[in-house]
């Protein structure tokens, strides 16, 4: 069987690319035709496989971790397509592998949706998790958010060797309470960077509201985020004060980083003798925003940023990292399966931060739930369009001598992305 599934396999995301069809479609057959070819694969790697998930920031994360382990010279095979379900690591391998199914490769690190990596696990327990938080997202596809909470634990449970947890997030943090077998480490933040990350009861919390969950005795971290700057930030690890200079904007990339290093050090071993530390800090001041996420283009001369929002939180934050003083904004929001048909998330972000400069352009399948949300703000909106191409078009030309900023859902961000790589002015920047 396996000596015909990677051939198979091969063929059928060869035709599947040529036909301009979806990048995970081959891993669905082999996944098919042989239930094993990714434990059998993955299982000969010399350090295992890494896995990345949580609610939000896997995709960045996981560029971070893939490049951190790259400056320490190893081979690190990862599913860089953002296909997050088993089949997408199925077909990510059969790029990779040789028509013997061998992988040239020291590790895998995979960024997995919540559901799909309890699929994932029970098939290939993974060395090395990262579990990065829970906040209320897609809840027509998870319920409720303890729901997620459980499915982090499994994760947590089936993993052989270190489990990196979030220790400001306590759901995630209380995962350590159920563990016996793998060893626990840590990321954290600074006391006075907590009031920007609140987590998903203190979001949510009103008058009246019972006091939000904690952790009993907050554990202490490997790598705590200290200060975060315009362009660097400070990291605290083995009892030292790191400054290094950051290309990543918004504050929860810069808190995702404190992630990064930790796995990664976990995997290389955290004394001077097992890593480079210094390749460790020039490797994340050199890393660029994954796909969309906070992702600077330059329009006609001037600059525009993809800001990726999914929940509350990371819509609150995008807010607060990509300020809207001085730019040219514009909202798409879609609620197609990927962004989560539950759009009444909405009403749980504070938009008086746009009140000032108002919003220029509106667009997505959900553009009128957006808009009413912004008028209960008090937030101006100069046009809104359903069709996300006419309304791009609109609002490039309608701000042409201004900076610009898109907020967008995940298929708003693809459906942007498509648009703007028909426009020869534009260029990526970082």
């Amino acid at each position: 069987m396996f000596s015909f599934s990677v051939p198979l396999g091969k063929l059928v995301r060869r035709v599947t690319r040529l036909r301009g069809g979806g990048s995970a479609f081959p891993g669905l057959v082999v996944e098919k035709i042989d239930p094993g070819f990714m434990q059998r694969t993955l299982s000969t790697l010399p350090h295992g496989v890494a896995v990345v998930s949580g609610t939000n920031g896997k995709t960045t994360t996981t560029k971070m971790v893939v490049e951190l382990l790259e400056s320490q010279g190893l081979k690190v095979f990862t599913n860089r397509t953002g296909s997050n379900f088993t089949r997408g690591v199925a077909a990510a391998l059969l790029g990779e592998v040789d028509m013997r199914g061998r992988l040239d490769a020291d590790i895998a690190v995979l960024e997995l949706d919540e559901a799909h990596a309890v699929h994932f696990v029970n098939r290939v327990p993974p060395r090395y998790s990262l579990l990065l938080n829970v906040l209320r997202d897609q809840l027509d596809r998870f319920g409720e958010i303890d729901k997620t909470a459980q499915l982090l634990q499994h994760i947590a449970s089936k993993t052989t060797g270190t489990v990196v947890l979030n220790r400001e997030d306590p759901r995630v943090a209380r995962i350590a309470e159920t563990l016996h077998g793998p060893e626990v480490r840590y990321f954290g933040l600074d006391d006075s960077l907590l009031g920007t990350f609140p987590n998903d009861d203190e979001l949510r919390a009103g008058p009246g509201s019972p006091p939000p969950a904690t952790v009993p005795r907050k554990p202490a971290a490997d790598v705590v985020l200290r200060r975060v700057g315009a362009d660097d930030a400070d990291f605290e690890y083995d009892g030292a004060m790191v400054t290094t200079e950051m290309k990543l904007r918004g504050v929860y990339n810069i808190f995702n980083a404190a992630a990064a290093l930790v796995l990664a050090r976990s995997i290389c071993g955290s004394g001077a003798a097992t890593a480079d530390h210094t390749a460790l800090l020039t490797a994340l001041s050199q890393v660029a925003p994954a796909f969309g996420r906070g992702e600077s283009l330059v329009v006609d001369g001037l600059p525009l940023d993809l800001v990726l929002v999914k929940n509350p939180s990371g819509f609150r934050l995008g807010l607060k990292s990509f300020p809207s003083g001085g730019y040219a904004t514009m909202i798409a929001i879609n609620d197609n399966y990927a962004d989560g048909r539950d759009m009444s998330w909405l009403w749980d972000v504070d938009f008086e931060s746009l009140r000032a400069d108002g919003v220029d352009q509106v667009s997505g399948s959900r553009a009128y739930d957006m808009a009413l949300r912004l008028q209960y703000d008090e937030v101006a909106v100069r046009s809104v369009d359903t069709e996300i191409a006419p309304a791009l078009a609109a609002f490039i030309a309608g701000a042409k001598d201004k900076p610009k900023r898109v907020f967008c859902t995940y298929t708003a961000m693809l459906a942007i992305r498509r648009e703007l790589s028909k426009i020869t002015t534009v260029e990526v920047v970082s």
